[in-house]
């Protein structure tokens, strides 16, 4: 009886936060599905088959988001060379609701800051985010990204169905790089 009044003490006085671990991880055939789950639960619209074959090539550009080995979340994107210019676009970056607010989000949009800044050669990433989605918004603009336009209609099957495009623009390395300086 002692034994267990020490344990029960020792859990109280231990926050769950102290022991919370937050880890990033590959998306393989094997956990697709738990990406599939985590993509159906946070996002209002669904994605086909092709967009899960295409994230399992993907490589550090999707990742699960793991809280004390749970997944509660996942970030996909793509390279995008529509525009002329070579942009990072943010197709998916959610986190299950309960686990909202203890990091993971930033842990995943940190992720894709080191993968832009590692490669050097992207000119901004971009993303969209349903107009009325107000948390997110403000989430992304503590990272820098702004509005830049707005997407009439750009979702299907929800409402409001306008979309924010939120873009973060980055200084290309190589200007520096090469010694350029306007003296």
């Amino acid at each position: 009886m002692c034994n267990s009044k020490l344990i029960f003490a020792f859990q109280i006085k231990m926050p769950s936060e102290v022991s919370a671990r937050i880890d990033l991880g590959d998306v393989t055939p094997h956990n697709i599905k738990l990406l599939r789950k985590v993509n159906t639960v946070v996002f209002p619209v669904s994605y086909h088959d092709k967009f899960y074959m295409d994230v399992l090539d993907a490589g550090d550009l999707a990742k699960l988001a793991y809280y004390n080995d749970i997944v509660v979340g996942a970030v996909c994107c793509r390279v995008d060379n529509s525009s002329g210019s070579r942009k990072l676009y943010i197709m998916t970056l959610g986190c299950l609701a309960p686990y909202r607010r203890h990091g993971i989000g930033t842990k995943m949009v940190e992720h894709v800051e080191k993968i832009v800044e590692k490669d050097g050669k992207f000119t901004s990433v971009f993303l969209h985010v349903q107009i009325n989605n107000d948390s997110a918004i403000e989430f992304y603009k503590k990272f820098g990204f702004s509005i830049v336009e707005t997407k009439q209609q750009y979702y299907k099957r929800i409402e409001p169905a306008d979309a924010y495009v939120l873009e973060k623009s980055l200084k290309p390395e190589h200007s520096l790089q090469n010694g350029d300086s306007s003296h």
